[in-house]
């Protein structure tokens, strides 16, 4: 067996020389964390993914026990306006998986996977640390309101280190979200049959995982927040996200490391600039001419969309070349690219219209975590003689995800299989019905509050509203079972449409939708309050039912939008033919 060795460059792994024998003990293109080529029995599989889950899980923990609670906080103690706090819970969740983008790049092109999520983790880990502590100093919130004088505003410092803590949170989330998912999948081998189908179990459970840790941010940290503490409450998120990194650097023997072949940015400028510049150059007539550096079993074939792009592959003799590190002319990749590198941007390319049209199931989204919570404030919360805590009534929202995902693999796909022989919805299809759903959820929003508003014209102010909290479950149950289709439907789609080296940068793509989502909700709300009178400073005096109308209204244009993009949206060959293959064998030994 020839051994490799692992070199740390700019504090990324990577593999420097190796080569692997054919002893089908080892796994291809991984190495421990030695250097030496993985040994598939003592490293990666479930044994290595298992430790990378829960970072995942406090992370989510943390996010969105803040998100989901942090309305009532800027409300109730910063003394904000309704639409105001709302803009800043969709502004937080915005820049964290925005950041996702960066964390993708980092990890690529420096860091590596592994790094990036022990770093990034830590940074998080601090915030929320930080967050606890300035919930606890008095000088760092207004005084409470009372008498007849009116509630006074936070100042511009107190909200500053407000700021400064929930921004170090979103950089620590974006930085290391966009690897944890790409990690856990290095753990399994793509040309083994029994880890390639754990593989499809592993998205499953990961999504699990995610919906877990939220259930527990609504209900228990949501708890203890407003019967507690909110300090206790950061503070152990803080805490748990110290011990998940112990956990997942305990793992370091038991992780498989992936070669990184660079960044996948600076791949795509590479061809777009080489494109650019050859734009006036006759094409060929085949594609057989093209340049093409690779191998062929890692070829990817040449196709007929976006033919401008093939420019970068066309050679136009020495002024293609630049002097290489042995002094021999070398292929300067800014002026010639291979076939297979522009069709890794074509790839990208593809996922851009599916990519676009999902932004707005996240606009809507970002309701359930804002406007519904503030709903919900103003509701009979009891139950006996226990008041539910506002925030906690997304309960219903991630038990619906769960439920939905429970009864999709054990009853749906089972059955499915059986009538049609199909392992259940395609990616494309799963992201249809979460949209369609959210539709749905928002004329239920817009008929409940419809309704609420009734209640509060003849209500006395100051005291909850004579109407069952209960009302607004129908929406937080259809925009649930909505996540659940569209976030496994995408996450399924730009990760099995993109290019292999570029999965954490598609993971990043994925997630810049939810970032986009709730800037555009934030876009909206500044918008809709600044054109109308729909969304006043308190709620009960507003006419937040229009307003989801007019989300209803915009899903429903986005969704014809989507139906052109999806039909457009064709998979590859190779994926044709691999997908149905992979898919039923993940249902098999899940």
């Amino acid at each position: 067996m020839a051994r490799g060795s692992l070199i740390l460059r700019g504090g990324k792994m990577e593999i420097e020389r190796s080569s692997w024998s054919d002893d089908g003990n080892l796994v291809q293109d991984a190495v421990d964390y030695r250097g030496c080529p993985a040994n598939r029995s003592s490293t990666g599989s479930w044994l290595g993914a298992a430790s990378v889950v829960g970072i995942e899980l406090c992370e989510r923990l943390a996010t969105m026990g803040i998100a989901v609670n942090l309305v009532t906080y800027l409300t109730d103690t910063m003394h904000l306006p309704g639409a105001a706090s709302a803009n800043v819970v969709t502004d937080f969740m915005g820049t964290s998986f925005l950041l996702c983008f960066l964390g993708g790049f980092l990890a690529d092109a420096f860091l590596g996977r592994y790094l990036t999520i022990a770093l990034f983790a830590l940074v998080q880990a601090l915030g929320t640390g930080l967050l606890a502590v300035s919930t606890t100093v008095r000088h760092l919130r207004p005084p409470p309101c009372g008498g007849a004088a009116p509630c006074e505003e936070a100042t511009g410092l107190q909200m500053g280190v407000l700021y400064v803590c929930l921004y170090l949170i979103a950089l620590g989330t974006g930085g290391l979200k966009s690897s944890v998912s790409g990690f856990g999948t290095d753990q399994f081998d793509e040309h083994d049959d029994r880890e390639r189908a754990a593989m499809g179990c592993f998205f499953d459970r990961f999504f699990f995982i995610i919906s877990l840790g939220t259930l527990l941010a609504v209900t228990v940290l949501v708890y203890i927040q407003d019967h507690v503490g909110r300090s206790w409450a950061y503070g152990l998120c803080s805490g748990a996200m110290l011990v998940a990194i112990a956990v997942f650097l305990s793992g370091t023997k038991r992780y498989r490391y992936k070669r990184s072949s660079g960044s996948p940015v600076v791949h795509i400028l590479q061809v777009l600039v080489a494109a650019a510049r050859k734009r006036g150059l006759k094409q060929p007539l085949t594609a057989a001419t093209l340049y093409e550096d690779r191998p062929e079993h890692a070829r990817i074939h040449h196709t007929d969309q976006f033919r401008c792009l093939d420019s970068a592959a066309v050679m136009a003799g020495e002024e293609d070349n630049e002097v290489g590190p042995d002094g021999r002319p070398a292929p300067n990749p800014w002026k010639l690219c291979s076939v297979s590198r522009v069709e890794e941007v074509k790839m990208v390319a593809r996922l851009m219209p599916v990519w676009a049209t999902t932004i707005l199931f996240w606009t809507i989204y970002a309701q359930m975590i804002t406007f519904s919570v503030e709903q919900a404030t103003t509701m009979d919360r009891r139950i006996g003689g226990f008041e539910i805590p506002a925030a906690s009534l997304t309960v219903f929202f991630v038990g619906a995800i769960m439920l939905t995902l429970a009864v999709y693999d054990r009853v749906f796909i089972p059955l499915c299989r059986n009538l049609t022989g199909r392992p259940g919805f395609t990616n494309l299809e799963k992201i249809g019905i979460g949209l369609v759903l959210s539709i749905i959820g928002m004329v239920a929003a817009a008929i409940c509050e419809k309704k609420r508003l009734t209640v509060a014209s003849t209500a006395t102010n100051g005291t909850a509203l004579p109407i069952s909290v209960f009302m607004l479950i129908p929406q937080f149950l259809l925009v649930g079972a909505g996540e659940a289709f569209i976030y496994t439907g995408q996450l399924d789609f730009f990760i099995t449409r993109s290019p292999k080296s570029m999965k954490t940068m598609s993971t990043g793509l994925f997630l810049t939708t939810l970032s986009l989502g709730f800037f555009l909700s934030s876009a909206l709300v500044s918008l809709v309050r600044g054109a109308t009178t729909w969304l006043g400073d308190t709620i009960n005096h507003s006419r937040l039912d229009y307003f989801y109308w007019l989300l209803a209204v915009l899903g429903a244009i986005n969704l014809a939008a989507y139906l052109l993009c999806a039909m457009w949206a064709t998979p590859a060959a190779s994926s044709k033919a691999e997908q149905p293959h992979h898919a039923a064998a993940a249902d098999e030994k899940c």
